[in-house]
């Protein structure tokens, strides 16, 4: 039976999220698992009288790939990369998993070798994207696989991914727009700050964030959404963290990271399991070992680790760095062929204190705005 709300959800990322303007060039990605969304989204789009082009791949391809690919295979980048984002307005990218484990016998390096040869189209996309020059979602279309990733039946979690969006409320763009207000005044008080300490369970973390930006996610570039984030200066992060949620890459776990940094360089790391892995994209290149985010989860919506960063860097009461390339709006510098994301749960013995000041403590903001 087909779901309503998967056009709702249409039309939340064409009208709201990617903003469509008749005559803009969108291209949607993702597989046959998303063909509900993927067909709703085109009709949406098409209806804007935008150029649409779907590019849709099919199961397995990348773990053929990986397994045959020689190091000339895994270093070769399509020219058509390029063309892409040279050419195209808007990226929808849609996420619609068959096997969440599909590349976990795929050897680390291998991984790595791939994510440094495109880190330079990585980069050109988002510093477009900072520009205004190019618009991009990433969004998920709810399967058995990841479903079951998260200790759900398909029906708990098509629920679980709508209510997230809000898209059981009549009118969600509304309520995005509300949320985006709210976030906003958090942000507008944090960028006058210059000094950022995170203090919990085996974690005391300082940065200076003195002049960059801070992004407010109110389901544009993400959807859904609910976080504030920005780039600390690259060589001002000191301190120790451990993150107890385990770490996601390519879906292999990394459980119980702990990470040490001086002058902003991660020098020391380990976890109980997953740590080849860990090695593997710290040794990216030079900048997998800086910090290009630190952020701040604000969906208490979503309450479910369900080993999907869509979801669970949004879970309200968290925060999460990520070691690796920056987004360019928030001012940061650091470049890398990684941008990985780490979570940290604030909600119990968790305090972040801006210029001294406490301004969040176990899960919820302190400061009245």
């Amino acid at each position: 039976m087909y779901d309503p709300r998967i056009n709702k959800l249409a039309n939340v990322i064409v009208n709201y999220s990617l903003d469509i303007k008749p005559g803009e060039h969108l291209l949607i990605r993702s597989n046959p698992l998303a063909e509900p969304l993927i067909k709703a989204v085109y009709k949406e789009a098409i209806k804007k009288r935008a150029y649409v082009t779907p590019m849709i791949n099919l199961e397995g391809l990348d773990e053929i790939f990986f397994k045959h690919a020689s190091k000339e295979q895994l270093e070769y980048v399509s020219p058509l990369n390029e063309y892409l984002i040279d050419n195209f307005d808007a990226f929808l990218s849609i996420g619609a998993e068959y096997n969440t484990k599909n590349l976990s016998g795929v050897d680390s390096e291998k991984i790595a070798t791939l994510r440094r040869a495109r880190s330079h189209l990585d980069t050109k996309f988002m510093e477009k994207a900072a520009k205004g020059e190019l618009k991009w979602c990433y969004t998920e279309f709810p399967t058995h696989a990841s479903a079951q990733e998260a200790n759900m039946s398909l029906e708990e979690y098509q629920d679980f991914v709508f209510e997230a969006g809000l898209l059981d409320k009549e009118d969600p763009i509304s309520h995005w727009k509300e949320i985006d207000k709210k976030q906003k005044k958090i942000i507008d008080y944090l960028e006058t700050k210059s000094k950022l300490q995170i203090i919990s369970k085996d974690t005391d973390l300082t940065m200076n964030i003195s002049g960059r930006k801070w992004i407010n996610c109110s389901g544009k570039e993400n959807f859904p959404d609910g976080e504030i984030f920005t780039a600390p200066i690259e060589d001002s992060v000191q301190g120790h963290i451990r993150f107890n949620f385990p770490g996601i890459y390519a879906g292999k776990e990394i459980e119980d990271i702990r990470l040490q940094f001086e002058n902003g360089k991660v020098i020391s790391y380990e976890a109980s399991k997953g740590e080849d892995l860990l090695k593997a994209l710290l040794d990216t290149d030079e900048g997998a070992r800086y910090v290009g985010e630190v952020a701040i989860g604000t969906n208490y919506g979503i309450t479910n680790f369900t080993r999907n960063m869509l979801f669970d860097e949004k879970i309200g009461g968290t925060v999460h760095l990520a070691v690796g390339s920056t987004y360019p709006e928030s001012g940061g510098k650091n470049e890398s062929g990684i941008h990985w994301d780490m979570l940290c749960d604030m909600k119990s013995e968790g305090e972040i204190y801006a210029d001294g000041e406490l301004i969040f403590k176990n899960g919820e903001f302190t400061i009245n705005l």
